[in-house]
């Protein structure tokens, strides 16, 4: 199964997304300046799918 975490982190910075704190359990939060909000992302991300959902909810129209 791929893992979907540092290509993620990856496009998430190039797009001026950046790391605001810790979440609860295995999530962390991140800003995204094209939608001016917060968002999660969990650690760990297997499925194509869900890493895509992350894009989606930071604006991003790139996908896996």
């Amino acid at each position: 199964m791929a893992n979907y975490d540092d290509k993620l982190k990856r496009i998430l910075m190039d797009n001026n997304c950046h790391f605001v704190r810790a979440g609860k359990g295995s999530h962390a939060v991140w800003y995204s300046p094209i939608k001016d909000k917060n968002f999660s992302v969990n650690k760990g991300i297997k499925s194509k799918v869900s890493a895509n959902e992350i894009l989606k909810d930071a604006g991003i129209k790139k996908h896996f």
